[in-house]
């Protein structure tokens, strides 16, 4: 029974070592996919309470990554997502939603707490958070929450949130 073994392990060790393998995957293999993101976010602003802020405008250098729309079952509470990847390969994304600011803000920058300052984003103002692992530009209206978040620097989030606008479908 050893010696069967100890054959078997001779053979699979030859088919490793002469059958060429790549654990790694080429680039494009690894590479994120781009989603094409126009069909959700008309559909979004159809269902969605409140106008959903899309990007316009952006240099192709940004990519959208994933998008998802996901509706409340109470009417209150509905949530917009778009990650995107900027030109430097950092994670920015716009997440809104009409759900209690407070716990929106906490759960979608991952526990990032308000910072001094704020962020002028064309004529608006924008509280700044900064968290471990995600910053985040803020715009809290009336009936909705709109998040700027990831791992990007500010000045990239702004210039997303800058090409944010927001429509009812």
């Amino acid at each position: 029974m050893v010696l069967s073994l100890a054959v078997i392990g001779v053979l699979v060790a030859a088919i490793y070592i002469f059958i060429p393998h790549d654990d790694s995957g080429t680039a494009e293999q690894n590479a994120v996919k781009a989603v094409d993101t126009r069909v959700e976010v008309i559909t979004a602003r159809r269902a969605a309470p409140y106008p959903v802020a899309a990007p316009e405008g952006l240099p192709k250098t940004w990519r959208a990554t994933s998008v998802s729309y996901r509706a409340s079952d109470d009417g209150k509470g509905g949530a917009w997502h778009l990650g995107m990847l900027d030109p430097e390969q950092q994670y920015a994304a716009v997440e809104q939603s009409d759900a209690p600011a407070d716990q929106f803000i906490k759960d979608v920058t991952l526990g990032a707490e308000r910072a001094k300052g704020e962020q002028a984003v064309g004529s608006k103002k924008w509280e700044r958070y900064k968290g471990e692992k995600y910053n985040a530009l803020v715009r809290k209206e009336a009936d909705v929450t709109t998040v700027v978040t990831g791992t990007a620097p500010y000045g990239r989030l702004a210039e997303l949130a800058a090409a944010l606008v927001a429509k009812k479908g």
